[in-house]
């Protein structure tokens, strides 16, 4: 039987490869890797990447939600390329890692206005 979880076919990969796979800024500058993948329970599309930045050796890492429609891939680098420079990420809403983090959708929300996207939580309480 074949492992599901090592098929890469055209443009679908599974979950557990995109972690660990390194982000890029447009420069080609290495930012960080994908820690997560945050998928919506309901519709299974994947909302933001978490990626892993900053710190040294596991201290003081900041985990930086980044939402989906941000991560372009990049074959060619074999990673996600984002249009966002150090100085921007070092200031977009982070949370530390270990952290007691809670995702909220006000949280939700905070991260799609800093990179000015359509905001997953604004259509989910529109329906409600």
């Amino acid at each position: 039987m074949t492992d599901m979880t090592s098929i890469t076919t055209g443009t679908l990969i599974a979950a557990e490869q995109v972690k660990g796979t390194a982000v890029y800024n447009k420069s080609g500058e290495k930012l960080g890797t994908v820690a997560a993948t945050m998928i919506d329970k309901v519709s299974g599309r994947a909302i933001y990447a978490v990626m892993s930045f900053g710190g040294f050796l596991g201290i003081g890492e900041r985990q930086h939600p980044l939402p989906w429609a941000t991560l372009k891939f990049d074959s060619e680098r074999n990673g996600y390329v984002v249009d966002v420079d150090k100085a921007k990420l070092e200031n977009a809403p982070t949370y530390e890692t270990g952290s007691d983090f809670e995702w909220t959708p006000d949280y939700g929300r905070k991260v799609d206005d800093y990179y000015a996207t359509p905001s997953f939580w604004r259509r989910e309480s529109a329906s409600s």
